[in-house]
């Protein structure tokens, strides 16, 4: 055993250790380590083992696995932020470091505001060139040689893949079924989206990872096959966390979505799909810093990089997408307000939901940034005793709760570090309801109506045209084409 002693602004290196994939059980190891310090291993399990992993499918997991093992390691690498990244067993290339650093910088954007660092050239992956002569040259940090030279006596090849490789290989068409796996969270968004694709005729899984009794039980709701993977974080974290380490948020949406490419390689279906819409594209404005974006791997920027590289490098045919991409929050909310059938089951109540358990006795707090968007949000579409009795009580009619409604209409305060929609759109939807008879005499309302609606110009306060639905997005076009109505009107 080490004598390591964590001292969290003096550890060099961060190093990314080994990974594999048991295609027996379907657990995979992904192994960490700072400096010379004990291994830090993460699990992931994978229903449906035994796999059978051969040729082609069995690059593709490879290729899946190690992209999962890099981005996973921000949950660990966050704890010191050290200036050497080292990865061992593999090499990577310069279109895969820049990947990384991309998700890393931009995916820590509020872990470094609120933690005062600044990740900007601070993070570098280490890739490695191919040289006439076959053997790499190094890139961006250490220079490494052929990848077969630097791969340590317990650094075993993996299950999936059979060997340790200098070149990731480009992604092959997989013959892959056309089926989803569609990421549920249990909120408004991810059933949007599996109603959808049901209406569409998609043949879809309800895909989650952890072990939510409140997302176990969304998905029972939907009636349709699902999959549950685990996902177990390494021990040590928690010990490094109350040895001084860094913490805050992590893009957890990136390791999720790695999660679950890797899910369908080797389940050989076709789809990822996730429930972001357009608002996740925009973060919160801080004064004297600029754009920090709380759900940054929500986002477009992350969607179209991570999308791309997917179907380059790892299978050819595996489409990872967005379906509520085109889509306002607004306009995922009129959306969800057209069925009854998930009221007394979704929650987007973020203190519901905690990396040590959840808390299900209520699903709703109703003092959130989560609970106060997703109330704003749903008032104009939804009869008002319906979403009362949803939450349990009206939140705008809570004086007490002026300041957080105020963070959303972003007025004396920037937009809340939450999974929330944009400033216009809670000012429109507050807008709206300052019209309606059976909204305009509750307290932040009213207030509303006498102290803010007063300051802005009502051009900006109109609803439609946030629900108009447009702009880029992943979703393929045949389905997109099937969906686009539905979605308008």
């Amino acid at each position: 055993m080490s004598d390591f002693k964590f001292q969290r602004d003096e550890v060099a290196a961060f190093r990314f250790v080994r990974c594999g994939l048991d295609a027996q059980n379907g657990v995979a190891q992904l192994v960490y380590a700072f400096d010379d310090g004990p291994e830090l291993i993460e699990t992931v399990t994978f229903p449906g083992a035994p796999f059978a992993l051969e040729g082609s499918r069995a690059a593709a997991v490879e290729q899946a696995l190690r992209l999962l093992h890099l981005i996973a390691g921000v949950s660990y690498y966050k704890a010191a932020v050290p200036p050497e990244i080292r990865i061992e067993g593999y090499s990577i290339d310069a279109e895969t470091a820049a990947l990384l650093e991309t998700i890393y910088v931009n995916g820590l954007g509020e872990f470094a505001y609120r933690n005062g660092l600044n990740l900007h050239g601070r993070i570098k992956f280490p890739y490695a060139l191919p040289s006439p002569a076959g053997r790499g040259v190094g890139g961006e940090g250490p220079e490494y040689p052929d990848v077969g030279a630097r791969v340590e006596p317990s650094a075993q090849p993996s299950a999936a893949g059979g060997g340790f490789d200098s070149q990731w290989e480009r992604g092959s068409k997989l013959g892959l079924r056309h089926h989803a796996l569609v990421a549920i969270g249990g909120g408004k968004d991810s059933l949007v989206s599996i109603e959808a694709l049901r209406s569409a005729g998609v043949d879809q899984t309800v895909t989650w990872i952890g072990n939510s009794q409140l997302i176990a039980a969304c998905a029972a709701r939907t009636e349709l096959p699902t999959l549950n993977l685990g996902r177990a974080l390494a021990s040590g974290l928690f010990d490094l966390n109350r040895q001084g380490a860094y913490n805050g948020h992590i893009p957890v949406t990136a390791v999720n979505s790695a999660i679950l490419v890797l899910a369908a390689v080797l389940q050989g279906v076709d789809q990822v799909v996730f429930s972001n819409e357009r608002s996740a594209s925009y973060g919160s404005i801080i004064p004297g810093t600029g754009e920090v974006n709380h759900q940054w791997s929500k986002g477009w920027q992350f969607e179209q990089a991570f999308g791309e590289y997917v179907q380059r490098r790892v299978a050819a045919d595996l489409r990872y997408y967005s379906l509520l991409r085109p889509l306002s929050e607004l306009a995922v909310a009129r959306q969800f307000a057209k069925t009854d059938r998930y009221d007394a089951h979704f929650s987007s109540c973020n203190r519901n939901f905690h990396i040590l358990g959840e808390r299900p006795v209520n699903r709703w707090c109703g003092v959130c940034p989560k609970c106060h968007f997703v109330f704003l949000a749903l008032a104009p579409f939804m009869p008002k005793p319906r979403l009362v009795g949803i939450f349990g009580r009206n939140l705008l009619d809570d004086a007490a709760q002026a300041g957080g409604f105020d963070a959303l209409l972003e007025f004396q305060d920037h937009k809340p570090f939450e999974c929330v929609g944009e400033g216009q759109e809670s000012r429109a939807a507050m807008a709206a309801l300052a019209s309606r008879p059976e909204w305009k005499e509750d307290a932040l309302v009213a207030r509303f109506i006498r102290e803010i609606q007063p300051q802005l110009a009502a051009s900006e306060l109109e609803i439609a045209p946030l629900l108009d639905i447009g702009g880029e997005h992943r979703v393929p076009a045949a389905l997109w084409e099937q969906l686009r109505a539905n979605f308008a009107a």
